[in-house]
């Protein structure tokens, strides 16, 4: 039996049992450019010296497996001159909708499908900008809203609460009598998944419901996108709920099941309700398939319950169910944030075994737990097995790398490799490395992000500004954290009670500073004539410095994380 030296062995008793017959994976020789990114196993390093430089990091690299940034090849050539030129004239900085108008109709463009959805994607976190520029593009000659155009208006009118007019929208797409409707179900669920977004339940119910009046079918499958909308945005409680007391209409099955335990283990986090509903499974017969032990080993390995996710591994084989790939996947990560590597890649090659060939969520699983624990070799190597795959880096194993740079330099260097690669930064990277410049104080890094989100068409959108507030709050730089709550207001974007009471202590101090400046100066004029020593005396006080110039100098507590967005 396969025997682990270093740790008691009852943590891997299932695990051992389950791989005796495969002996530990052999490395092959690497054929792509060698990665000098980390230093090799017999160099050393101080504590204190830093990590050597990024340049060489994905070198070898000529494009990435998913590119998340949404731009279409529309980017080239004259229509992407085209859209650049329209959304110039929606993000120019203090212009009015009327101004932006009229900027539109003397731009020159026309206005085609392809051209109307990459704007929108582009301006899609500002509605009254996205909003002014549909309405344009509808009164152009020879242009017609597609479907696809008027899902994007409506999702970007959803997103920021618009609902009265997304409503009008889809009023507009039912083409009156004798039109043709353009209406689909995907419409009502893009409306269903807005209000979930919101927390508004009862009103993604209604619209739920909203099917029969467009003479839309109601079946299981409708109710079961309704219960996945619900608890994607972390309304599991209200979907749970739903599930039970509609029984009757849509009956208890496995998927239905599996949908709100899903959302206990993976979205919401909560151990304890994952595994009452777990139970609550067992107990109303409802029999668990793969999905199901995949969500509740996902739960266990992201707490890194080695023992649990090991016993409910090897109680799939008895139960005869297969394990996938995302349970596989699971256990993978699960023996890695343990310490199990070698472990986690003789699970990979028996994997492989089954017929299921490890994929780059597989490796990120690998390499995520490995950077955090700073152990740079072993990410290093199965990095580069990743590659010697033909598996290409995700925006996710991008990220597991930043969290090990240690510069400015060193991240705007992997910044740029990593859009060569074609994998374009998503909000949650941009967010992960303005919060990370805030807390190494580099504000011009800050802000060179954040002008390069919105060139970028990905931002920012309310959570880009809290963490931003907050960073710039924390640094001191409360002007410009009031600017940018002033700025994230006007675009509607609601702002956290935290960024509120924050910035309203703020103001409180600066007009009850204003208060004592005035009063002060009252003063001196009151008594200016009293002495010519008094005058002198005073002259040595600086009494002019305009300290609503500089609140900055105020003595602020640092704090260690800002609590919004996607944690580094």
């Amino acid at each position: 039996m396969w025997k682990i030296s270093t740790r008691p062995p009852t943590r891997l008793v299932a695990f051992s049992l389950l791989l005796r017959s495969h002996v530990p994976i052999q490395s092959p020789k690497p054929i792509l450019v060698s990665i000098d990114f980390w230093p090799s196993p017999t160099q050393t390093r101080t504590p204190t010296q830093p990590l050597p430089s990024a340049p060489t990091l994905f070198s070898s690299l000529r494009y990435c497996s998913n590119n998340v940034n949404g731009n279409s090849d529309t980017n080239n050539g004259e229509n992407g001159e085209f859209v650049r030129r329209i959304v110039d004239i929606l993000q120019e900085p203090g212009s009015s909708m009327s101004l932006v108008k009229h900027k539109l109709e003397s731009c020159g463009v026309a206005a085609s499908s392809e051209l109307v959805v990459e704007v929108l994607s582009r301006v899609r976190n500002h509605w009254e900008a996205a909003f002014t520029f549909f309405l344009w593009a509808a009164k152009q000659p020879g242009y017609a809203h597609s479907l696809r155009a008027y899902h994007s208006m409506i999702s970007i009118l959803g997103k920021m609460r618009k609902f009265d007019t997304a409503w009008a929208l889809i009023d507009e797409m039912r083409g009156g009598r004798t039109g043709t409707s353009l209406v689909t179900p995907h419409t009502l669920s893009i409306m269903i998944r807005r209000y979930c977004a919101v927390h508004d339940v009862g009103k993604a119910i209604n619209t739920f419901y909203a099917h029969k009046q467009f003479k839309f079918g109601v079946g299981i499958e409708e109710f079961q996108n309704l219960l996945s909308a619900l608890c994607r945005y972390k309304n599991v409680q209200d979907a749970e709920q739903l599930l039970f007391c509609n029984r009757n209409v849509f009956p208890f099955d496995t998927k239905s099941f599996n949908i709100i335990l899903n959302g206990w283990c993976n979205v919401i986090g909560s151990m304890r309700e994952a595994e009452r509903f777990w139970r609550e499974m067992s107990n109303r017969g409802i029999q668990r398939d793969v999905v199901s032990y995949s969500s509740i080993i996902s739960c266990y390995s992201k707490v890194t319950n080695l023992n649990k996710v090991l016993k409910l591994f090897n109680q799939m084989k008895e139960m005869e169910i297969a394990p996938d790939r995302k349970v596989y996947n699971a256990v993978v990560h699960a023996l890695a944030k343990a310490s199990f590597v070698k472990e986690a890649l003789n699970l990979m090659k028996a994997m492989e075994g089954k017929g299921i060939a490890p994929d780059s969520v597989t490796y990120n699983s690998l390499i995520k737990p490995l950077s955090r624990a700073r152990k740079i070799n072993e990410a290093k190597e199965v990095f580069d097995e990743m590659l010697q795959r033909g598996l290409s880096p995700t925006i996710r194993t991008y990220h597991a790398f930043f969290r090990i740079l240690k510069s400015g330099e060193e991240v705007f260097m992997l910044l740029e490799k990593m859009k060569e690669t074609g994998c374009h930064p998503d909000k949650d990277t941009y967010i992960m490395l303005i919060r990370r410049f805030c807390r190494w104080r580099q504000l011009d890094n800050v802000f060179k992000l954040w002008s390069e989100m919105s060139e970028n068409g990905v931002g920012p959108d309310r959570s880009s500004y809290i963490v931003l507030i907050h960073g710039l709050f924390l640094n001191g730089k409360l002007e410009e954290a009031y600017k940018y709550y002033i700025e994230m207001k006007e675009k509607q974007f609601l702002p956290e009670p935290k960024t509120e009471d924050m910035l309203q202590a703020w103001i409180s101090g600066k007009e009850t500073a204003d208060v004592r400046m005035i009063d002060l100066k009252d003063n001196q004029s009151d008594h200016g004539q009293s002495s010519k020593k008094t005058l002198v005396t005073s002259k040595n006080v600086d009494l002019g410095r305009d300290f609503r110039q500089q609140p900055e100098t105020r003595k602020l507590q640092e704090r260690e994380a800002f609590h919004s967005g996607n944690s580094v």
